[in-house]
């Protein structure tokens, strides 16, 4: 029987008995207002996560699961730690923090946590890497774990690649790399974005023509198939000088994302604009600097910090799916979609090696997680500045 037919049967068995069960419920409560009033989709999904969880329970105990066990394992060390994280914040610090920390979910303080660890490795990688990105050891292939009965070493707690080199340091490295290029490619798209988009909602006319319709020409064109095809143009203009192959990167990305900025705040703009303070700093005489700048983008803030998690996470998976096609940060420099196609054909050996498989999930997860955090964050964010309360 293939896969799929057991896919269905799965959800339509799953189906079956979230039916049964809310009649059941209803028949043995004599028709309560908790599951008289049950719409089907809610009872589903009582039944989907319960399977879920039994799912997870079987998993844990199969022999190759490993990395199913570590990122269980990891993400409740890191839950257990965002709340002691927030548990302390709320009693130490100024005034300001304690209140923003009580009025925080937990799911903005475990992002915080996971995006400040990601910022120290990124800062201190070369304090903290036990070894270069680029060193090779001379012990290739060790498998992931440190027990030398499994093939490991402990000198290499999480395995080397195939040509000898430490699979943790290149990922602390990468947070260095991927991170820290994503971080600035992002700053650089919101200053371009953002400045274009202001100046077309104050100025209008002709200007905001020509930007608006240049920016839905660029818009139109898939954004990665876009980068990919000008980043094979870029290798050939940097005739193998990676350094400026990387620059090339960053305002080719930095360029297309920003038009995405440049829709936002023209929309925010283009209602701050006919505001009375604006009219106001303009008979004061000030000038286009002052309203874009003083004006606007004070009270554009907030939908702007939101929008910039999510551009940050765009970019950075562009980084990392570039990297992974071989156009974007280059060797020797450690990247986290490059080390996920490196150590991809170790996925061939899961059956017999689980271990050594986990190799490029590693990166995969690292990516994942800071993906993950960063939402959360934004999240928390945009409640905050939509004035919603739980």
């Amino acid at each position: 029987m293939s896969v799929w037919l057991w896919i269905v049967l799965a959800f339509v068995g799953m189906g079956v008995l979230a039916w049964v069960g809310r009649r059941v419920g209803q028949m043995a409560t004599s028709n309560a207002p908790r599951f008289r009033d049950m719409p089907y989709g809610v009872a589903f999904g009582y039944v989907f996560a319960a399977a879920c969880i039994l799912g997870g329970i079987w998993l844990w105990f199969l022999p190759g699961a490993v990395f199913f066990r570590w990122a269980v394992q990891g993400f409740v060390l890191f839950a257990i730690a965002a709340f002691v994280f927030r548990l302390v914040f709320r009693h130490v610090g100024t005034a300001a923090t304690k209140r923003l920390f009580r009025a925080m979910p937990l799911t903005a303080a475990f992002g915080i946590l996971v995006i400040i660890i990601y910022a120290v490795l990124a800062i201190f990688a070369g304090a903290i890497a036990p070894y270069g990105q680029s060193e090779i050891l001379g012990a290739a292939n060790v498998v992931p774990g440190g027990d030398p009965a499994m093939g490991g070493n402990p000198l290499y707690p999480l395995g080397t690649d195939q040509i000898g080199r430490d699979i943790l340091s290149r990922l602390i490295y990468g947070a260095q790399n991927t991170v820290g290029i994503a971080f600035v490619t992002t700053l650089i798209a919101f200053f371009l974005g953002g400045s274009l988009g202001f100046l077309a909602a104050t100025v209008g006319g002709w200007l905001d023509q020509l930007l608006s319709r240049a920016v839905d020409v660029l818009m139109a064109i898939p954004s990665l198939i876009f980068s990919l095809l000008l980043m094979t143009i870029a290798s050939v203009w940097a005739d193998g000088e990676k350094a400026l192959l990387t620059v090339y990167m960053i305002l080719i990305i930095a360029v297309i994302d920003s038009t995405r900025v440049f829709r936002l705040a023209r929309a925010v703009g283009t209602g701050i604009v006919v505001m009375d303070y604006i009219e106001a700093a303009r008979l004061r005489g000030e000038g286009m600097g002052w309203i874009v700048f003083r004006e606007i983008l004070p009270n554009a803030m907030a939908p702007l910090l939101a929008e910039f998690g999510l551009r940050f996470c765009f970019v950075f998976l562009t980084i990392a799916s570039l990297s992974f096609l071989g156009v974007g940060i280059q060797p020797p420099l450690a990247d986290w979609g490059t080390m996920v196609r490196d150590l991809g054909p170790f996925i061939n050996f899961a059956a017999f090696a689980p271990l050594v498989a986990t190799a490029p999930l590693m990166a995969a997860g690292a990516i994942a997680l800071l993906t993950v955090a960063v939402n959360f964050v934004v999240d928390w964010m945009l409640q905050k500045s939509s004035g919603l309360k739980e």
